[in-house]
């Protein structure tokens, strides 16, 4: 098969997946007899306190500011010395192009930063892988600690599922466990016979331990927890600024942010589909929010979060440009 015909196919099957999560989920929508369900969900968006979603969009950008100083100073080890600025826009391209391409943000992000800063795109590349790993440890940290905290809502969450129901989800968890180490005994075998992914496998090594080399590696840690609780501060403002969730609490919230991350790491569009299919059944089965506030909720908090993202990543590219056309004008 043609890679591009092979490659159109598989963003064809996750658009398609993305729509028919979106469609059940939309479906599970149950309003009163003879209200439509578009004004349902208009009428929350009126009954919601917009101070808290505006102040969630604050916060969402200070997030996206720290993790662009926090990509700056993976790339200063490496030699190559980026300006704040260059760096927030870049990121903040690489979030508006992940919600049509699935991972393609990492790409284009660290390809925006070599038309503004000529930064190689194969080592900016390798500081994002090191990046993704970094909040791969701190997103299973905070699914450690919201087990934890809430470990009988999340178990009665997992045992509520159609694939795990009752006793079934012991095996669910034990065949899950022996697949993860499979697929490490598989990855390990091509690792050792094949040479390009050994290749590959050591310059991911490489990149990792460069986080060594930093000069402060106390701020680097500390603007990596300062990402992830300005994430769930977002989650709290939100819930926050519905009447139907405001009187949850600090460990709900966890436990939400838990099932929305897991969700939101899903290969979809923003994590459209699955976010909205898991986090309402969440709502409904541990907070027994009914069924329709608990859809509305998740459309208008998902919603809100990618039209911040948009206009966010609209301006940076409409910036980006300018930056670089008046870049390449020639020096009088």
């Amino acid at each position: 098969m043609h890679p591009k015909l092979k490659s159109t196919l598989q963003y064809l099957v996750i658009f398609g997946f993305t729509i028919l999560l979106l469609w059940l989920s939309l479906r599970g929508l149950v309003v009163a007899e003879g209200e439509n369900k578009s004004a349902f969900l208009w009428n929350a968006w009126k009954k919601c306190n917009k101070g808290y979603l505006l102040l969630m969009a604050v916060v969402a950008m200070v997030s996206h500011m720290v993790r662009a100083e926090r990509w700056r100073m993976l790339l200063t080890p490496t030699g190559n010395k980026v300006s704040l600025g260059s760096s927030f826009l870049s990121l903040m391209i690489g979030y508006l192009v992940n919600l049509a391409v699935p991972r393609g943000g990492e790409v284009s992000r660290c390809y925006n930063l070599y038309k503004l800063e000529q930064t190689p795109i194969e080592v900016s590349f390798g500081t994002v892988v090191v990046e993704r790993l970094i909040d791969l440890v701190c997103l299973l940290t905070l699914i450690a600690l919201s087990f934890f905290v809430a470990w009988d809502k999340l178990k009665g969450f997992i045992d509520s599922l159609p694939f795990a129901a009752g006793e079934r989800s012991y095996t669910i968890w034990i065949l899950m466990g022996v697949a993860g180490i499979a697929a490490l005994i598989i990855a390990f075998y091509f690792i050792r016979r094949n040479e390009k992914v050994k290749k590959l496998f050591f310059g991911f090594r490489d990149g990792l331990l460069s986080v060594f080399r930093l000069q402060n590696k106390t701020l680097f840690i500390f603007y990596s927890i300062a990402i992830w609780a300005l994430y769930f501060l977002m989650s709290y403002l939100v819930v926050l600024a519905f009447p139907e969730t405001s009187g949850l609490g600090i460990s709900a919230v966890l436990t939400l942010f838990a099932i929305g991350a897991i969700a939101m790491a899903a290969p979809l569009p923003g994590g459209a589909g699955s976010y909205h299919t898991l986090v309402p059944l969440g709502l409904v089965t541990l907070y027994n929010l009914p069924q329709a506030d608990a859809i509305a909720f998740v459309f208008i908090f998902h919603g809100w979060q990618t039209f911040v993202m948009i206009v966010g990543g609209i301006i940076s590219l409409i910036i980006s440009y300018l930056l670089i056309r008046w870049k390449k004008q020639p020096a009088k």
